[in-house]
């Protein structure tokens, strides 16, 4: 029998779970269809989390409102879940009580996006944010604007030709395994051209209240690709930064886009170097 196909959006566990370990929930890029990429993206991760990634599925076309409460509802069914027994003293009986733990939200390109809208309406959700190459700053690049503009006319074959040569702009080849680089250039096919033009839509019509999150006091932290073909990320994490007041940036001097899929590029490892992990 064929799978079933969830037509909702969900948390995938990517990598083995530890109830005991603070919640991280990870937000991909565009493509986060191609659930491969995600598991190269997240690797380490296990090592201090319990991480869940946010899926879109291709039928998937919503708004960021609506992808907003999906992730603040997801986030917090699973904080329900993070409950523990002990003996009341008083009463001699085992009672529930929820641990508190400090909950991760970390997006990624277009997963940024997504992350920055959560910060607007549940600001006090998460204790501690990790933005990678940010696509807030998407309409702002003139030559992605029309792309976008012009998507909906493109033949599908050119489409998928067109998937195939974005390659080099996303990544840094000559720095990812073969495995990342065919899960790379999957995950770039997976999502069917409607629901490419209809996110694509989303980061061009992206609007962000910088006054909201002017008043975000959690730590955030900026990664930023120096590298970056497709987006200016690093002079957006400049930009972030002076709307956070309590940020600082990590600036990757020889990556891509896409730069977690690169050998010498694992987010666990950059968390403990930059001491944004809780001990």
């Amino acid at each position: 029998m064929p799978s079933e196909i969830l037509s909702e959006p969900y948390f995938l566990t990517t990598q083995p779970s530890n109830p005991s370990y603070p919640l991280f929930v990870f937000l991909p890029g565009m493509d986060e269809t191609g659930k491969e990429l995600i598991y190269i993206q997240t690797a380490g991760l296990e090592n201090a989390f319990n991480v869940r990634c946010f899926i879109l599925p291709p039928d998937e076309l919503t708004s960021w409102d609506e992808m907003t409460k999906q992730v603040a509802t997801l986030t917090q069914i699973e904080l329900e879940k993070v409950t523990h027994r002990h003996v009341d003293e008083a009463s001699r009986r085992e009672v529930a009580c929820r641990e508190t733990s400090p909950v991760y939200l970390c997006g990624e390109s277009f997963g940024s996006c997504l992350a920055l809208k959560i910060l607007e309406k549940f600001p006090q959700l998460f204790t501690k944010i990790i933005l990678i190459n940010s696509a807030s700053s998407f309409h702002r690049v003139t030559w992605l604007n029309l792309g976008s503009l012009l998507f909906p006319y493109t033949p599908q074959l050119l489409y998928k030709i067109s998937s195939f040569l974005s390659l080099p702009f996303l990544a840094n080849l000559s720095r990812i395994s073969p495995v990342a680089s065919q899960a790379l250039a999957k995950s770039t096919r997976s999502a069917p051209k409607k629901t490419a033009n209809q996110r694509l839509s989303l980061m061009r019509e992206l609007k962000i209240d910088e006054n909201k999150l002017s008043q975000i006091t959690q730590p955030i932290l900026l990664i930023a690709s120096k590298d970056d073909r497709l987006l200016p990320s690093l002079a957006e994490a400049q930009r972030l930064s002076n709307i956070f007041p309590n940020s600082q940036i990590i600036t990757l001097p020889h990556s891509g886009h896409a730069c977690l899929v690169q050998n010498d590029v694992n987010l666990y490892q950059i968390l403990v170097s930059s001491n944004f992990i809780f001990v």
